[in-house]
């Protein structure tokens, strides 16, 4: 929604391979932007070329922030990111420049624009009691203290459920309450100008496999010097990055390339199909949605909506 008066910010978003990367560039070559990273892989140094990070001569291009800036072995949460974007954000319009948000992980861009639950940190000791129990144990005693979320929560969704049990047991209020007292969003302070990709799935799933194939030919040596590293831990996010067990298995003479290829693009075409599931039914109203595949024909689409 377009409030007179606040500052701009631009935000593209999809799922991967549909080109939001090169229209976030386009964006910010003809009006002066800086490009924010919004996805949750493309944070990480260790891997350019297997989580699409843009290229070097790209970023030339354009002040590009958030790409490859925490440690593999770090892990990056959602609230991290969104204060950093915040700060980022500051820093574009000090500067007098656009800020264009771009990237796939709806849950960053929810708890940046929405803000997040205020949930105080968890009883260590809640939280191993929690872990422990077995998952239909865990799903009938949340259904005696948080009847609602037993009720939405499928009884096998193990980590779900054990969210919800730690924190009504560790806070004495429910995920729900808590999650109804959101902070920290920038919604309300800025004109923000979204569009969602959601170009056709035969179309993405060609451009995935070729990408993916692209990928295998090339990253071999940042997953063997990721997978060298004795100090990450065996829960690093980065480690699930797609691409890292498939190309580890290459390089352990495990699997052929063709077997890693399949298994890779798979993995990556199941994932996209859950980003454009999400883009489909959660962002709130306001964020236009496009088939559009040419970058120019989607630029003059957000151009639009920047400036009315």
């Amino acid at each position: 929604m377009i409030s007179p008066g606040l500052p701009r910010v631009a935000l593209i978003a999809g799922p991967t391979a549909s080109g939001k990367s090169a229209l976030a560039l386009a964006l910010a070559e003809k009006h002066r932007g800086t490009v924010i990273n919004a996805d949750s892989m493309q944070v990480y140094a260790d891997l350019r070329i297997l989580t699409a990070r843009p290229s070097a001569e790209e970023e030339a291009r354009a002040p590009h922030r958030l790409f490859g800036h925490i440690d593999g072995a770090e892990a990056c949460s959602a609230a991290r990111w969104a204060a950093e974007a915040r700060a980022v954000i500051a820093e574009a319009h000090a500067e007098e420049r656009l800020p264009i948000l771009v990237g796939g992980t709806g849950l960053y861009l929810r708890t940046l624009i929405d803000g997040i639950a205020p949930i105080p940190e968890i009883d260590p000791a809640v939280r191993t009691e929690v872990r422990a129990l077995p998952v239909a144990e865990a799903h009938a005693a949340l259904a005696l203290v948080d009847p609602g979320a037993a009720a939405r929560l499928h009884a096998g969704d193990t980590l779900r459920v054990a969210r919800a049990l730690e924190v009504v047991r560790s806070t004495g209020r429910t995920l729900a309450d808590w999650q109804d007292r959101r902070e920290g969003g920038i919604g309300d302070t800025i004109q923000l100008a979204a569009l969602i990709l959601l170009p056709d799935r035969d179309w993405l799933g060609e451009r995935i496999d070729r990408r993916f194939a692209t990928m295998l030919a090339t990253a071999e040596d940042e997953v063997r010097a990721l997978l060298a590293r004795t100090d990450l831990p065996a829960d690093a996010p980065v480690l699930r990055a797609i691409g890292v067990h498939e190309i580890g298995k290459v390089l352990a003479s495990e699997w052929s390339e063709e077997m890693a290829l399949a298994a890779g693009a798979t993995a990556t075409r199941q994932y996209a199909k859950r980003q454009y599931t999400w883009f489909r039914r959660q962002p709130p109203g306001g964020w236009e949605s496009t088939a559009e595949t040419d970058t120019y024909e989607n630029l003059r689409r957000i151009e639009m909506k920047l400036f009315p």
